[in-house]
């Protein structure tokens, strides 16, 4: 088996287009822990890091709050795991629960969508003033 390549975290905020910044303060409050250290103490980032990553900067737009954040990623990483994988009725309320931050999600982007359309209309309304 080969191991995971590595990366500082300089590599994974170019991939993310987070700041360094950004992915140390996810860090210091537990979003995402760098899965190693090089023998210089740089934080060393695999490619599942890096997803990680990008599931909470897709979770910003919508407005979760760092400890949803938190749980969801909890959630998931629960559904995911190989080892003492949750079954029967913990399987059940992770699933619900998961489902519930789902709907949260819709909606959120329904409003982000109504949003836009009256953004989008302002903007139409200027060009037409500016074309009188």
């Amino acid at each position: 088996m080969t191991e995971a390549r590595q990366m500082q975290i300089g590599e994974v905020a170019e991939r993310t287009g987070l700041s360094l910044r950004t992915i140390r303060h996810y860090e210091e409050v537990g979003l995402v822990i760098p899965s190693a250290r090089s023998k210089g103490g740089f934080r060393l980032y695999t490619a599942a890091d890096v997803d990680r990553l990008m599931v909470i900067r897709r979770m910003k737009p919508l407005d979760f709050s760092l400890e949803e954040m938190r749980d969801l990623l909890d959630i998931t990483d629960r559904l995911a795991t190989s080892d003492d994988a949750p079954t029967g009725e913990e399987r059940e309320r992770l699933r619900e629960r998961l489902d519930s931050y789902r709907k949260v999600a819709d909606a959120r982007c329904e409003t982000l969508r109504a949003r836009l359309t009256m953004a989008e209309d302002f903007a139409a309304t200027l060009r037409q003033r500016l074309e009188h």
